[in-house]
């Protein structure tokens, strides 16, 4: 039994914490993006590893970030709140060994028909038989992967519960370092190097469970297998389980038919994807995927104790704090994303090509950033009710309209039709999520979040615009790391200030929260 209490505090304070250390798990990601990009550039290893970390890593998106994680913590929550820290606990023995089963025979069926996955998932690589091997051998060594991580997010969802925010949102920090090191310290001794990646995702899926296990020995937790699975608990986690398994199912096919269509465009469409892709994954993940992690419990709490009346509010603060980091960010990697693509991997063997044509995909995800962050915000307010069906329709909705997208943006973009696409479908999904909220019995604020939305979009827009008139060339340079940096960094400055300023003056709800929240904490 836990003796520890459980922690309090704000939803900036909480967000705050779950931001700066998921940024310092980002940075270290897009360094071994970064160490990917010198090492191998856009080629055909970084093409087979980019679509054989896809496969287990889109189960990962449901068996751990995704749906499990999703489903365990407003019924452990309840449970907690409800019936007490034994009740809870006994909850999770019965669910992360329900999990250990399930998950260990994935795997092993994984590790078995990965030929055949990659037949289905990059038909293209057939045309190149060793590209096609090597994505097999690739995909077969990252599988154990999905079975560290899944177990590392059943934790991560059991600390969050608890108010302990911090190093379940560092521990994917220990994902990129291992990925990383082994690269640095293995590729002399690989024939193929890129196998180096493989086993640094391994080692870091390693480090991610480990790092955390500290933590849940402190809150009281003592594993013990529990076979229990028809228990009142674990039925209504499986109740739940189930419809977002559908709707997230029907997103991850959307990526892997995309992964499919590129396999038969140029080589190197694949990593152009990749690369953006991760780059517009950052601020998504230091704050969007943050500010949902909080609202999950939060928000699973007030249901829990009958406190409906408060989450209009609630998801008008969140919502706002939300555009008000998403949308300036989305107005940077739209306008700076080439400046940005060339500083951070423009080096070793990525070329000026690859930078433009990173640069063009990310221009066509950055729109969807804004979509997909809102989403991350919006869809906890279901799981609170124990409602994953209608996320699980609309879901369904929008891989329909993303597959609709699909063959008229790639005739349109090519490779950057893909980005377009599921930028599209990101954003209507947003506004489907939102329509059908108030029939949960949330009273959402239409007239402060349009205000908000309108005053973050202008404010943005205005402060970039502004930066067309930023001198790009800062004199006689030699260093061409110094000359990028400044590129970057001063149209940056200009813009991060003239969109605080514009905020202040129209008194941007965003800014406001996180006035008042900071002032809290202070």
């Amino acid at each position: 039994m836990s003796t520890q209490p459980e922690k309090k505090s704000s939803l900036v304070g909480s967000t705050s914490t779950v931001s700066s250390a998921t940024a310092l798990s980002r940075v270290f990601g897009l360094v071994r993006e970064q160490v990917m990009a010198y090492f191998f550039g856009a080629s055909m290893a970084t093409d087979a590893f980019v679509a054989a970390f896809r496969i287990p890593n889109l189960l990962r998106d449901l068996f751990a970030e995704g749906a499990l994680a999703a489903a365990f913590v407003p019924v452990f929550k309840n449970k907690a709140v409800t019936e007490g820290t034994d009740s809870a606990f006994r909850l999770a023995k019965i669910v992360l060994t329900m999990m250990l089963v399930t998950v260990g025979i994935i795997v092993i069926l994984g590790v078995v028909a990965a030929p055949a996955l990659v037949f289905l998932f990059a038909n293209g690589f057939t045309e190149i038989p060793v590209k096609f091997d090597l994505t097999v051998s690739l995909t077969r060594i990252m599988f154990v992967y999905l079975l560290l991580v899944s177990v590392s997010a059943l934790f991560m969802g059991m600390l969050n519960s608890y108010g302990r925010f911090g190093i379940p949102a560092l521990s994917p920090a220990m994902f990129n370092l291992g990925s990383i090191l082994s690269v640095v310290f293995l590729y002399e001794y690989f024939e193929q190097p890129i196998y180096t990646l493989a086993i640094g995702v391994v080692v870091g899926g390693i480090g991610q469970l480990v790092l955390q296990l500290p933590s849940i020995y402190y809150i009281g937790f003592r594993y013990r297998p529990n076979f229990d699975f028809l228990a009142a608990g674990p039925k209504r986690v499986l109740k739940l389980f189930g419809p977002m398994v559908v709707g997230l199912s029907g997103s991850r096919v959307n990526i892997l038919i995309s992964t499919l269509i590129a396999s038969f465009l140029a080589q190197g469409a694949l990593s152009y994807l990749n690369y953006a892709y991760r780059l517009m994954h950052f601020p998504l993940g230091v704050f969007a995927v943050a500010l949902g992690t909080v609202a999950l419990p939060r928000v699973s709490e007030m249901v829990a104790r009958g406190q409906t009346d408060r989450l209009g509010r609630s998801f008008l603060e969140a919502m706002s704090l939300n555009l008000f980091i998403v949308i300036p960010a989305a107005w940077f990697l739209a306008v700076l994303g080439r400046p940005a693509v060339e500083l951070i991997f423009g080096w070793g063997a990525f070329t000026n090509r690859d930078a433009a044509n990173t640069a063009l995909a990310l221009l066509h995800y950055s729109y969807g950033l804004i979509g997909f962050a809102a989403v991350r915000v919006t869809v906890p307010f279901y799981y609170a009710f124990e409602d994953s069906r209608l996320p699980m329709r609309i879901s369904l909705i929008t891989v329909a309209i993303n597959l609709a997208l699909y063959y008229p943006m790639v005739q349109l973009l090519n490779f950057a039709g893909l980005a377009a696409a599921t930028s599209i479908a990101g954003v209507a999904n947003f506004l489907m999520l939102l329509a059908w909220l108030p029939s949960k019995g949330v009273e959402v604020p239409w007239r402060g979040l349009i205000f908000s939305a309108v005053k973050t979009i202008v404010a943005g827009g205005v402060a970039f615009l502004v930066t067309e008139w930023v001198p790009v060339s800062f004199g006689n340079i030699d260093s061409v790391f110094l000359d990028r940096l400044f590129k970057l960094l001063v149209p940056s400055a200009v813009a991060l200030a003239v969109y605080l300023g514009l905020c202040l003056i129209l008194r941007a709800e965003g800014m406001m929260v996180l006035y008042r929240g900071l002032k809290k904490r202070t």
